[in-house]
């Protein structure tokens, strides 16, 4: 099989798996030949070597122990064994209910069990740009993956790790050997529902009872018997003809939230979740704790009054790779800073600033920074809200620095280097052209990780993103090649 004939059997394959339904084109009119698919398809996965592979591997244990570390430094924060600042920037702009939550007992110990970094693999070595623990792309991903492996393609994960991957993580939640689950999509993430629905279907064939919902269809009951937690009306979901005439209600033994936190007011029945999630009635993942989805966490790894606390907990082997990987990141606080102190670390031409408002100053050329919001905003996500500096004329750069710190208060905002990723060649079947072409781009990995049974982190596939040369935000668009990651073989 040809390149071409591999991309339009990938191509024809994405409707069948109900992921797209066929309708994209690239001017809304269909044609003969036409593409399936918002993204380039390539005849190829994206190949990584061993090295690569191994390190990718070893990487998430590492995510796992940040995301332990962080919990006991906002914890320590409120109970003031650590400094109180801590907790206020986590704490900045949220509602108070989110606030509690986040700190019930119940959910103490509880770690997102879904682990995304953003990796931009530079010259100088792999750099995390974000962590995400509540990531989309794993039904997508999983599709991709079950596409190339039919190719013949040694997909990292395997072309079912990412399906396998995450029912074992749901179980390693779950109180009972046999959980039904619910992957709960909010209107805010309804982009997400077909990959979501895919990820449902396939956890079915494995043998999990699992659907996707929409936060209405939840309900809370207490029945005779002592069932009391969350259910679904079984006519209301796709069920096996197994049961489908046994069931009215189906009683859900884990959420999976993928709603995101500054959106509850918006999503119906979110306090009836959080309410048997906090009476154990229901295991809910990733758990309601705004402070771990936080940008911030990045800037507090490098507070310099915080090194003890970090080269203590994390140990060093962890603390030697996260020093390597995570860039230098500043909380944009509007607050004015006493006449000797300065912005730790941040400097115009070797000279410490004392005000954000500085960097306003700086060249265009200088500008190799990153101005975005912390994490609780509906701007957070999918590359919005993100500014280079250097990609902007100055007014423009001013008058974001001057959004960013009066958002302060309600939604911070962080201040981050700018990494570029390497250049790499992709081929793409051009459908306007019906030919292949060789596209100049740089490259985002996406490796998805998933905590399961002892806190096993499990690496289960990883999307890689190959948007062209000139795109200087990279992020899933029309223009980019998205493909699993597979091993290269010599």
């Amino acid at each position: 099989m040809d390149s071409i004939e591999k991309c339009l059997r990938i191509n024809a394959s994405v409707p069948e798996s109900g992921l797209y339904d066929g309708s994209y084109t690239y001017d809304g009119q269909r044609r003969e030949v036409h593409s399936n698919t918002p993204w380039r398809i390539s005849p190829d996965p994206f190949f990584i070597s061993d090295t690569d592979y191994a390190w990718l591997d070893n990487l998430g244990s590492h995510l796992l122990k940040f995301y332990q570390v962080c919990n006991m430094l906002y914890s320590q924060s409120v109970r003031k064994t650590q400094p109180a600042w801590i907790a206020d920037y986590l704490d900045r702009g949220k509602p108070e209910t989110v606030i509690e939550y986040g700190r019930m007992r119940r959910f103490k110990s509880q770690l997102p069990q879904v682990i995304r970094p953003d990796i931009l693999p530079t010259d100088e070595g792999m750099v995390i740009s974000e962590l995400d623990s509540v990531p989309g792309g794993i039904g997508f991903t999983g599709s991709l993956a079950v596409q190339y492996a039919a190719l013949d393609c040694d997909i990292v994960g395997g072309g079912n790790g990412m399906v396998v991957g995450f029912s074992e993580m749901i179980r390693s939640v779950a109180n009972s050997e046999q959980p039904t689950l619910a992957i709960v999509v909010s209107d805010e993430s309804e982009s997400y529902r077909q990959e979501m629905q895919w990820l449902a279907s396939e956890l079915r064939h494995i043998g999990m009872s699992a659907y996707t919902v929409h936060p209405r269809q939840i309900l809370f009951q207490e029945l005779a018997g002592g069932k009391t937690g969350l259910f679904l009306d079984a006519n209301t979901v796709t069920v096996s003809s197994e049961n489908s005439a046994e069931l009215d209600l189906i009683q859900i033994d884990v959420v999976y939230r993928f709603f995101e936190l500054f959106d509850l007011k918006n999503i119906p029945k979110s306090e009836l979740m959080l309410y048997a999630a906090k009476k154990r009635n229901v295991s809910m993942t990733p758990p309601p704790k705004a402070y771990l989805e936080e940008k911030q966490t990045f800037a507090l790894f490098h507070h310099p009054t915080l090194q003890p606390f970090w080269k203590r907990e994390l140990g060093k082997e962890t603390g030697k790779i996260l020093r390597q990987i995570i860039p230098e990141t500043w909380v944009m606080d509007n607050r004015s800073l006493p006449p000797h102190a300065t912005i730790p670390n941040l400097l115009i031409q070797d000279l410490p600033i004392t005000d954000f408002r500085q960097l306003s100053q700086i060249s265009q050329k200088q500008r190799q920074l990153v101005i975005k919001p912390s994490g609780f905003s509906e701007h957070a996500w999918g590359a919005r809200g993100v500014s280079i500096g250097h990609d902007m004329p100055t007014e423009d750069w001013s008058d974001t620095i001057e959004t960013a710190l009066d958002n302060f208060e309600t939604s911070p905002h962080v201040l981050q280097k700018f990494y570029k990723s390497k250049q790499v060649r992709m081929p793409y079947y051009d459908f306007e052209k019906r030919e292949m072409v060789m596209m100049r781009g740089r490259t985002l990995l996406r490796p998805y990780y998933f905590v399961t049974q002892n806190n096993q982190v499990r690496l289960s596939g990883i999307q890689a993103v190959i948007c062209p040369d000139d795109k200087k935000i990279l992020h899933g668009m029309v223009d980019a090649i998205i493909v699993p990651c597979a091993i290269w073989k010599k």
